[in-house]
């Protein structure tokens, strides 16, 4: 046997033994989440592929955005009725409730399918402190819900110094 081809042979065998030990672990463990993630029910499941990453998310799609005197919150909550969702403000946090109902059928010349989702979401939002919990105001549009919360310019701008009381040190 030549020195060429022993070199090789450890060379083969390292790489064997570090794609056993190494790597082959990692790629058993990664195909094993890839099968629990795959297991995982979606949350508000779409007969539509194209959708289905859109509905993994446990809760409705949430955008904050604030102006001087207003907050404004838009929920996408696509295929939810204005009817179908509890708006409500409890101690100092907004509450949205609903429940999504998706029906689907779809019938061909060999076969029928059906599918039938339901789930229901809950998102809790802290109100800020200068919120004027008793004026917000929604609306829903095109699968979106949109929550005006009105800023009280009184207590946004009441800010004052507190004095520190203490001893002086002595001298």
């Amino acid at each position: 046997m030549n020195e060429q081809s022993l070199v090789q042979r450890r060379s083969d065998a390292a790489r064997q033994y570090f794609t056993d030990h190494v790597v082959e672990p990692f790629t058993r463990m990664r195909d094993e989440v890839e099968q629990m993630m795959g297991d995982i029910p979606t949350r508000w499941p779409s007969p539509y592929p194209a959708s289905r990453l859109a509905t993994l998310a446990p809760f409705p799609a949430i955008e904050m955005t604030e102006t001087d005197d207003t907050y404004k919150v838009s929920v996408e909550v696509p295929g939810v009725a204005p009817g179908e969702i509890d708006l409500s403000v409890q101690q100092d946090m907004l509450v949205i409730k609903g429940e999504k109902r998706e029906e689907h059928e779809e019938k061909g010349r060999d076969f029928s399918r059906s599918e039938r989702v339901y789930g229901s979401f809950e998102r809790r939002l802290r109100l800020p402190d200068d919120a004027r919990s008793e004026d917000i105001e929604a609306s829903s549009r095109d699968g979106v819900l949109t929550i005006a919360i009105p800023r009280d310019s009184e207590s946004r701008n009441a800010a004052r110094h507190i004095p520190i009381k203490g001893h002086e040190a002595a001298k």
